[in-house]
């Protein structure tokens, strides 16, 4: 078995790189749906649907191949999984219509899950001391991936057809695994479990932990806001006053920032035992953040301090669910993340699906509107659930 000498400065480096990467393909179209829609002569509701078809895709391969670390070999699991996922792109980019796009985006989405194999082989291989700091930097590629995703594809996008977006990213996955198939350690399962056990585990762990259901319906409310807001910004800001570029729509992925620093104070919470206070500040905050997204046709500022306030207070609720689920069966964490992420990927692809209808047909204020009140419901079902969770304890 590979011991902690494997892990280098440089190989760490290179996971966070590849589950940034991996993650970002999933957020290269939205500053793109504008220009797809006109080049295949399509509404904004059917273009719409590439995000929640990369949704979907995400949260299937969570729930059916994340279990594989657990089964297989995984240097050669992680290199086969980044190269179909880059094979998706490729895909993508070559496509004469819609449906091949989709056929693209959903391969790549599946096999991008990758990340999540990624993240725990990392901390798996580091050293006890180093564990905490190791998986801080591989989340921070995921971070940065999501971050960055939107800005590098309307920044790639301006040099030509939104198409070279996917080009560039397939060449990219492909060296990427190529350096991961030389560089990581190979490792094998000394526990064998069958494939079947591994997906019903998942079944019985969500009959049998409340706090791990209660925790998905937040997680999948607050990622469905995201993708609410998100999914039909680009058609918001390509349309008049703003009449934006790619380019300048992607660099609204930047004010994202604001996840990665309300990711760290979460932990922090967590670690003083105050992960409950996290999820409500969250989810308040959250509610709130659609108040300045409402005047976002109006006002770029108020635009620009919305997303702040809302990937602020999704990345707050998200981390802090993550703390408290892995906590209840520390040698099923596996399986409670893959239960997770999955609802969490769900609420992402409603989330996406309902974004580009709304839009279409109620515009920015049929979005505003939807996202308050969904943002309500979250904060009283989690209420509700944090009270539970106590009464229980």
């Amino acid at each position: 078995m590979a011991g902690a000498q494997s892990l280098s400065t440089f190989l760490v480096w290179l996971m966070a790189t590849a589950i940034g990467g991996a993650v970002a393909s999933n957020y290269y179209a939205q500053p793109l749906l504008d220009s797809i829609a006109t080049e295949y002569s399509v509404s904004y509701g059917a273009v719409g649907i590439i995000v929640t078809v990369a949704q979907i895709g995400y949260g299937i391969g969570l729930l059916l191949l994340v279990p594989l670390g657990d089964k297989f070999e995984k240097r050669n699991l992680i290199c086969i999984m980044t190269l179909i996922s880059a094979s998706g792109l490729l895909i993508s980019g070559l496509s004469p219509s819609l449906p091949f796009l989709l056929l693209g985006t959903g391969i790549t989405a599946l096999f991008s899950v990758v990340t999540q194999l990624l993240i725990p082989f990392g901390a798996q291989l580091a050293r006890p001391e180093m564990r905490g700091r190791i998986v801080g930097v591989l989340m921070s590629g995921l971070l940065m991936g999501i971050l960055l995703g939107r800005s590098v594809s309307g920044g790639l996008s301006a040099f030509g057809s939104w198409r070279i977006v996917y080009f560039v990213a397939a060449v990219f996955m492909s060296l990427v695994a190529l350096l991961l198939w030389k560089l990581l350690p190979q490792h094998r399962n000394e526990k064998q479990v069958s494939y079947a056990e591994l997906l019903l585990s998942v079944g019985r762990l969500f009959a049998q932990e409340p706090v791990l259901r209660s925790r998905s319906v937040m997680g999948a409310l607050s990622f469905g806001l995201f993708a609410l807001f998100w999914t039909p910004l680009s058609f918001l800001l390509s349309a008049p006053p703003y009449e934006y570029s790619n380019a300048v729509i992607g660099l609204f992925g930047l004010t994202g920032a604001a996840g990665a620093i309300s990711a760290g104070w979460a932990g922090r919470l967590a670690d003083k035992g105050r992960s409950n206070l996290a999820v409500i500040l969250g989810l308040v905050i959250m509610l709130g953040s659609w108040i300045p997204l409402g005047f976002s046709p109006v006002s770029v500022i108020a635009l620009v301090v919305g997303v702040i306030f809302l990937d602020f207070a999704v990345q707050l609720v998200h981390v802090s669910n993550m703390n408290t689920i892995i906590k209840l069966h520390p040698e099923q964490r596996s399986r409670l993340n893959a239960g997770y992420m999955t609802a969490y990927f769900v609420g992402g692809a409603s989330g996406s699906f309902i974004a580009a209808h709304i839009y279409e047909d109620y515009g920015w204020l049929g979005i505003t509107l939807t996202g308050f009140g969904l943002s309500l419901l979250a904060l009283t079902l989690g209420l509700n659930g944090l009270h539970r969770e106590k009464r229980s304890a």
